[in-house]
């Protein structure tokens, strides 16, 4: 492990290809959280998924951490990054069965995934980069988080229940804690990751709305025009996701951040990514859940949970990017706020309608919402630039 280059301080860099095989294995871990939720369509289940969602969002930003503050493609990296990645895929295929008889595997595989990153993290420490004492000071209660949650994986039911929620709270304990120390912050490469997974869950979205193809196809031979419209609108969806973050909030953000540095960079990047990323990336696999349903019985009404898991889902994409933008900028990304709003009062007032209708109005409601939001950045920007 002797001899690993490291950038300048000051280089900022992208994510090693590594990185993003180490992301296939949520791509896994996703649809597993996807199929949960459609097969327990109750608040346990909803409770399981977010619970699940937050104990597997642990190692990924433990590695995404880690790798920023060292070069990714050094050797030593590259083969930390490869035994994780083989680690990861039984802790995927575990999480539909985590608080059954997978919990054991699910747990041990997520806390090997943690040990590697927490190895990754020391390992970028030189004369001229020392966060020795920051990265220990984080390690040492997420030892005793994933300890936690290794010990409650051998009990079953709300005993299980309760260990996991203690991981997830210590572990949240040790990111306040953190926020006091100086970390090495590349802004780059965290925008980079965190687009990344938002692309991921956003493949999750396509995987869940294919599934009614092949089920067509297997059982006509061919696809009725409601499964084909309930397609083209699912896509719609999910390009008017992409729309939303990549267009102005994402690059907006990475601006934000490379104007900071020492503690007021640290708290930057867990407030806007560690933090305000998470429901952004959860919001996109309980749309999916819901897409699946209606694309899978375009011509029927939706069920009243899938219909909570449409507006949930939406409310929680667009608050993520709100307190992010928020967090920026003090700015308020108000019409997307009005936009959760009248989306959620649409679609629990729509139970008669059709999904393809319903679906085909949320489309539209969003799409209104980024037109109105464009005109008035565009507004505002064209203010700005008159004289006084």
């Amino acid at each position: 492990m002797k001899g690993i280059e490291l950038p300048p301080l000051t280089e900022d860099f992208t994510a090693d290809p590594v990185e993003l095989f180490f992301d296939l294995a949520y791509v896994f871990a996703f649809s597993q959280l996807v199929s949960l939720l459609i097969h327990e369509p109750t608040w346990a289940g909803a409770g399981k998924a977010a619970l699940l969602f937050a104990l597997l969002w642990l190692p990924w930003q433990q590695l995404t951490w880690a790798a920023n503050a060292i070069s990714g493609n050094g050797r030593p990296v590259r083969i930390l990054f490869l035994v994780a990645t083989v680690v990861s895929i039984p802790m995927a295929a575990s999480t539909s069965t985590a608080f059954a008889g997978g919990g054991p595997v699910f747990a041990i595989a997520l806390t090997s995934i943690m040990l590697i990153g927490f190895r990754m993290q020391t390992m970028g420490t030189t004369e001229e980069i020392d966060y020795r004492s920051a990265a220990f000071n984080w390690i040492a209660p997420n030892f005793i988080a994933i300890l936690v949650l290794v010990v409650g994986s051998f009990y079953d039911g709300a005993a299980r229940l309760g260990f996991w929620l203690g991981t997830v709270a210590i572990v949240l304990g040790a990111m306040v804690k953190a926020a006091d120390s100086e970390w090495l912050v590349r802004p780059g490469h965290f925008a980079e990751r965190h687009g990344l997974i938002i692309i991921i869950a956003l493949g999750e979205v396509i995987v869940a709305i294919g599934i009614p193809v092949v089920a067509a196809l297997e059982e006509n031979g061919s696809l009725p025009l409601a499964t084909v419209s309930a397609l083209l609108a699912s896509g719609a969806f999910a390009g008017l996701l992409w729309w939303a973050y990549f267009d102005r909030p994402s690059p907006g953000l990475e601006f934000a951040a490379s104007k900071l540095d020492g503690q007021a960079a640290g708290r930057f990047i867990r407030d806007v990514y560690t933090w305000a990323h998470a429901p952004i990336v959860a919001g996109v696999i309980l749309s999916a859940a819901a897409l699946e349903e209606i694309a899978l019985h375009p011509r029927d009404s939706v069920p009243l949970e899938f219909r909570v898991m449409l507006a949930a889902g939406l409310f929680l994409f667009l608050i993520g990017v709100y307190l992010a933008v928020w967090r920026a900028f003090r700015a308020q990304a108000r019409e997307r706020l009005v936009g959760a709003i009248v989306i959620a009062g649409m679609v629990f007032i729509g139970g008669s309608l059709e999904g393809l209708n319903l679906l085909t109005l949320v489309v539209v409601v969003m799409f209104v919402v980024l037109v109105i939001e464009h005109r008035r950045i565009q507004r505002l920007g064209l203010r700005a630039e008159l004289p006084t």
